[in-house]
């Protein structure tokens, strides 16, 4: 066993697991693991009072994934979320630390989402599920079977799931499972309605209580920006624009991000490189060094991949894909203001992850500021002041050394000293737009609040809803990307739909990545989409069935003339 493991290695979790753990750097447990872990591996019931950010996921994903059978194609677990971003994030940390565990599936049950993968996840054996109450309600609905191999309970924030009502639905789940199963409860406060949950559902259980730690961060200005999924690396060319940084880390979750980010910078003209699991250890070597001695002022990198760097120069922490927890966030901005210098983090933050946010603000006890993106203006500013910047220091002596060349070449021409000073001005700057009509006219970024992010909420009012409805139907179609073409479905406000409702049906039965579709305008009769042209009938051919919110999406191409 690996010695960064040992911590783990001694709480008796399978080897397949830790092997996992370790792939993505997991080293010493949290207090919250270090005691709930063997208490769960032991078969006891569990009440465990623990915030948000303690590490309380892998507490019981941990010891779950190790007492799994994946000869068994049945539910053996079940962990319920208060919410779908919560399920999501849960279901994908079981995905990670289930990855050296062969014939073990997760499958996420939660609203706003077609029924049909759910259900095929399901049928196909998966033992692990995570479900939001409502959601699992209406598949016991159609199968009330289906928890009856459930082995293992997790209520999960159990307090939130209460204030939002589902004390009826969670009755209904109880009862369609087995009372032989083995019951976890974690909830930041324990209520009298918490505490009646326990004495009825669980058996004896052992008690654990872990007080969440501020962390805090010194020397380090945090703000973040909202900012659509589909838009981040838009985002952060426009805040490097106008950001004075010297060396800077970019954080995202995935390879393909890293490899997408740098190939994007690197087509600006930025010197930057890809740091991942899949560059070799020599290679990665040479990539801090560059980042040390100022061949590359950009790392853009994965968690694991930046572990260990530490370089001085850098000044500036980029969270494009936000961490999966707190203490990741942490670590993340933690380098940068290194040896006594001041640093600069900023996180992306999607409308979805809003309550991580809240989350990171919590647990560090520091307010993380809101900033908007640069405007036309500012964009421009700064790119003439980087041009003087530039020139300043030629302009010295460029009379005496090329003085002579400048009247021959203007005599030559035949043209005015002004003239020719614009010409090379144009040359040196390689087409960049520097005047405000050239900057504005750049692809524009549609600001979160704007009318995408508002169709998203699902909490509005009946009186903003109707104000968006009309704001929508006088909008125009947005200039579309190249290489994507609009598609129309008759579906639209009046029918309940929202664009998460059209993206998770799309993803789905489309078989798509999330980059793959453009914006969504939900407006109130019918709603717009942007999808890849290549392969589009194929595409439309997956998506023929498709029925969202009940009703068939029979998505086509809108052609706008």
């Amino acid at each position: 066993m690996t010695q960064e493991i040992g911590g783990f290695a001694a709480l008796g979790i399978h080897s397949a697991v830790l092997a996992a753990i370790s792939a993505v750097g997991y080293e010493e447990p949290s207090p919250i693991q270090a005691q709930a872990i063997p208490v769960i591996l032991d078969g006891h019931d569990m009440i465990g009072q623990a915030q948000t950010g303690t590490g309380k996921t892998a507490a019981f994903a941990l010891p779950i994934l190790s007492k799994i059978d994946p000869a068994k194609r049945e539910p053996q677990a079940l962990i319920l979320a208060p919410t779908r971003e919560l399920a999501l994030q849960v279901a994908t940390a079981f995905e990670t630390y289930s990855k050296q565990l062969p014939g073990v599936g997760v499958v996420a049950i939660y609203g706003g989402a077609p029924m049909g993968p759910q259900l095929k996840a399901i049928r196909q054996g998966a033992q692990i599920i995570v479900a939001t109450p409502g959601r699992l309600v209406d598949h016991l609905s159609r199968n009330g079977e289906l928890l009856s191999t459930i082995r293992f309970l997790v209520l999960d924030e159990a307090d939130e799931m209460l204030k939002l009502g589902f004390m009826d639905d969670l009755e209904v789940i109880f009862e369609a499972m087995p009372e032989s199963r083995q019951s976890v409860l974690f909830s930041a406060t324990l209520p009298h309605s918490i505490r009646a949950i326990a004495e009825k559902h669980l058996r004896e259980p052992k008690h654990i209580k872990i007080a969440a730690k501020t962390q805090t961060v010194a020397r380090i200005e945090q703000a973040h920006l909202m900012v659509h999924a589909d838009q981040k690396i838009p985002a952060v060319l426009r805040l490097l624009e106008v950001e004075d940084f010297d060396a800077l880390i970019a954080f995202v979750r995935t390879k393909q991000a890293t490899l997408d980010l740098a190939a994007a910078l690197e087509a600006k003209g930025y010197k930057a490189a890809a740091l991942n699991g899949d560059i070799a250890q020599n290679q990665r070597e040479r990539v801090i060094e560059s980042l040390k001695d100022g061949r590359l002022d950009i790392v853009v990198a994965t968690d694991v991949a930046a572990r260990g760097i530490d370089v001085p120069r850098i000044t500036h922490v980029f969270n494009v894909d936000m961490p999966y927890d707190p203490e990741s966030y942490v670590h993340r901005i933690g380098r940068t203001g290194r040896a006594g210098r001041d640093g600069r983090a900023l996180l992306l933050v999607t409308p979805r992850e809003r309550r991580m946010l809240q989350v990171i603000e919590r647990v560090t006890g520091q307010k993380v500021a809101e900033v908007r993106l640069p405007d036309p203006q500012q964009v421009l500013d700064a790119r003439i002041r980087r041009l003087t910047e530039s020139l300043r220091p030629l302009v010295a002596d460029a009379e005496a050394s090329h003085g002579e060349l400048l009247d021959r070449l203007i005599a030559d021409i035949g043209c005015s000293p002004r003239a020719l000073a614009a010409a090379l001005l144009r040359k040196a700057t390689n087409g960049q737009a520097l005047t405000l009509a050239e900057v504005q006219k750049e692809q524009p970024l549609v600001p979160v609040g704007g009318p995408r992010e508002r169709s998203d909420r699902s909490d509005r009012g009946e009186r903003g809803e109707r104000s968006e409805r009309g704001d929508r139907e006088r909008r125009a179609p947005m200039p579309l990307a190249e290489g994507r073409v609009r598609c129309r479905t008759a579906l639209g406000a009046r029918d309940g739909i929202a664009a998460r409702n059209l993206l998770g049906a799309i993803l789905n039965e489309g078989g798509l990545a999330r980059e793959a579709i453009g914006r969504i305008q939900v407006r109130d009769s019918f709603s717009l989409v942007e999808l890849p042209e290549e392969g589009l009938e194929r595409l439309l051919g997956k998506l023929k069935d498709t029925r969202v919110g009940g009703k068939q999406l029979k998505l086509r191409r809108y052609r706008e003339d």
